[in-house]
């Protein structure tokens, strides 16, 4: 499998990050370094669901409309959404309108709207594995697409009535989020923002 490769500024970066200029500034300024706070964690939540079965650049490239349709994913604005705002999203182009995911995207921020000020945060970086236990990856057959930890956060989310979250969704969450560095060793952003 591929380790790092250079970028047209001849430093290394992860391969995934180089097919095309929004991939690369995600890669260099975003994926893998600490995401805190319930509403930034929802809306990382919330866009690695719609994900599930496309690319990530789909999303990616229509995260501003996505946060102008859920309100900035503001837990307590998205909570208080109507049966107006459901119908709202599902004709707005510039997301994915997928009904499964709007409703369950609806569902976790009434959800999440019970839980006290940092719980979410709490709880899903109370999933992170210590660094020191993890292999660093040198390629990208090194990095997997489901944990231990990945799983269990899945459960418990689950269990907790958040909807639409499996393993390898809370893994992509939790490399997203900083919560493991999957960045490969030779990678100039591997360990960025620890």
């Amino acid at each position: 499998m591929s380790g790092a490769e250079p970028a047209a500024d001849g430093r290394l970066r992860c391969p995934w990050g180089l097919s095309t200029d929004d991939y690369l500034a995600y890669h260099d300024t975003e994926w893998g370094r600490p995401v805190h706070g319930d509403d930034a964690l929802f809306e990382r939540l919330c866009l690695e669901a719609f994900q599930s079965g496309l690319s990530w650049l789909t999303i990616l490239r229509r995260r501003e409309g996505f946060r102008s349709a859920f309100a900035g994913f503001k837990i307590a604005a998205v909570a208080r959404f109507t049966d107006a705002d459901r119908e709202r999203l599902l004709a707005d182009a510039g997301i994915i309108r997928n009904r499964a995911k709007i409703d369950a995207t609806l569902a976790n921020a009434e959800v999440l709207a019970g839980w006290g000020v940092g719980e979410l945060d709490a709880l899903i970086w109370s999933y992170a594995p210590d660094p020191a236990s993890r292999p660093v990856p040198r390629a990208l057959g090194d990095v997997p697409a489901v944990t231990a930890e990945s799983t269990a956060l899945a459960k418990e989310l689950k269990k907790r009535s958040i909807r639409f979250v499996g393993p390898t969704t809370a893994y992509a969450l939790m490399q997203a989020c900083g919560l493991v560095d999957d960045h490969l060793a030779d990678c100039v952003a591997r360990g960025g923002g620890r």
